[in-house]
Order: structure tokens, then sequence, then C-alpha cells
């Protein structure tokens, strides 16, 4: 056991030296980045630490992830990176680079625990790691997901609105954008409305937004608008009808988890509240009955 903790102590050590490099690094990034008059990507996100930890490890695995054998494990991942939200910050042969380099972390871990005599500590430490940035990666996904989902009806409405006054859908999303606080569909619609500006055709810029979001009800959303432009439906009428089927949607999803709360609440009520209650009532009188044999 001696052995793990001055291994733990050790590993502390070294993740704070390596924020600190990590920090010292970044700003000397940034100030060259500034003297140069080069501006960050709006679009850019911060990685968290663990992955920031990992990446000089993955810059030592990315040249082998590069070739025929790999490529299609790198469009996997890139599109995953896109969903998150981070196409601006990783490639997918740096997610790629990123996992492998997790698990050779975690592996790293578990034979340093069985050589160690102490596996399991060292075990349940290598697991997190190596199992750390598909966890992180999906859990980033389904709460930019969900934030789309809660948005879209709000913006429908707004687009509904600015249309039936006479607005085009462009000049209505623009101004829609410039009024919103920044989130996850303001993002993705800024972008489209930046490729719309430069030449792409909307129908295009819409698809290729939905493609990379992969959001089902996003999704659903711009085929109905770029099937009635084809058509020559009521652009209005059709962004009715769509408001209220998200709204619907969304007003189900949080029946569903009101419903499930009383649920998932018994876990914890069961594990911790119960025992409390039980200790607090019955303790007292447990005493005194032992005292009384006696």
């Amino acid at each position: 056991m001696s052995a793990v903790m001055e291994f733990l102590a050790a590993l502390s050590a070294g993740i704070a030296v390596g924020c600190f490099a990590l920090f010292l690094l970044r700003s000397g990034a940034e100030a060259r980045a500034a003297a140069r008059g080069e501006k960050p990507s709006e679009f850019a996100r911060p990685l968290p630490v663990t992955l920031k930890l990992l990446r000089p490890l993955a810059r030592l695995i990315r040249p082998s992830v590069r070739g025929a054998g790999c490529r299609h494990w790198c469009e996997t991942e890139f599109g995953l990176v896109q969903q998150a939200g981070y196409a601006e910050t990783l490639t997918g042969e740096e997610m790629v680079s990123l996992k492998i380099a997790a698990f050779l972390v975690g592996v790293g871990f578990l034979l340093f625990g069985v050589m160690s005599g102490e596996p399991v500590l060292a075990t349940v430490i290598g697991v997190l790691i190596l199992l750390y940035p598909m966890i992180w990666q999906r859990a980033v996904i389904k709460k930019r997901h969900l934030e789309i989902m809660k948005a879209l009806p709000n913006v429908l409405d707004l687009l509904t609105l600015s249309v039936d006054s006479g607005k085009d859908l462009v000049s209505s999303l623009r101004d829609i954008l410039v009024r919103r606080r920044p989130d996850a569909l303001g993002e993705e619609l800024t972008r489209a409305f930046q490729e719309i500006q430069l030449g792409r055709p909307r129908s295009e810029a819409l698809r290729d937004m939905a493609k990379r979001v992969r959001q089902a009800d996003l999704t659903s959303t711009v085929n109905a608008i770029v099937q009635a432009e084809e058509l020559g439906v009521s652009i209005v009428q059709l962004l009715r009808i769509q408001s209220d089927m998200q709204r619907g949607k969304r007003f189900s999803l949080a029946e569903e988890q009101a419903n499930q709360a009383a649920v998932k609440i018994l876990v914890p009520v069961a594990l911790f509240i119960l025992p409390a209650v039980f200790i607090i009532l019955l303790g007292p009188l447990a005493l005194q009955t032992i005292r009384m044999f006696r």
C-alpha cells in the first residue's frame, strides 16, 4: 500500500507541474498569436485538463494513426468531435491519438498495480483514465444535443414571427443570432449563416449543419425547411407547425424526466437517508438495551 501511496503522491506532483507547464505554454502561444495579429476562432473550445495532459503523448502517437488502416476510425471520431462542438479544437487523428494515449496510460497503471501488490486502487485509476476520453465525449454530445433540443422551439417561434412580418429567412436568422445569447444552437446557426454569406447555397449549408450536429429534432426541421423551399410551400406555416411539434417533444421529455425522478431518488434514499434516520431513532434505544443486559 505504501508503494501505491508514494506513486500517487509522485503522480499528483507531476500533474501539478504539468498543469503549470501547460499554463506557461498556453500563455506563450497566446502572446505569440497576439503579436502576429492572429485572433482565436470564435468556435474554439478549451479541452479538459486530463486531455491536455495526455496531449504530449498523443502527439507522439499521431504519426502512426495517419495510415489507411486508421482512416475509417479517424473519420468516425471526427464526426463525434463535430457533434461535441470541438471541430475547431480537435481533428479526428488527434482524438484517436488521445484515446490510444489514455489506453496506454491506463494499462500502465494496471501493470503497476499488479507489480506493487496492491492492484485494486491502481486498477480503478487505470480503468478511469482508460475510459475517460470516451465518457467525456459522450457526455458532451448528450449535453449539446439536449441544449439544442431545448432552444429549437424558441428559435422557430422567432423565425416564424420575423418571416411572417415580411423578412426573408436569411435576414430573419441574422437578426435572431445578433440578439440571442450564445449557445450550442446559436453556434451552429452562426456557422451556417457565415457559409451562406460566403456564397454557399442555403439548402446545402442547412443540410451540412444537420449532418454535422446529427440531432434528430434539428435534422427533421432542416429537412422540412429544405423540402418546403423546393416544393414552394409556405415557409411561415411550416415553421409554425415545426415549432409546435418541437415544443410538444420538449414537454414530453420534461414529463418523462419528472416521472423518472421518483424512481431515481429511491437509491440515495435507501443508501444514505434511511440508514441515518434509523441510527438517529434506534441508536439511543439500542444503547439503552445494551446497558440493561450488561
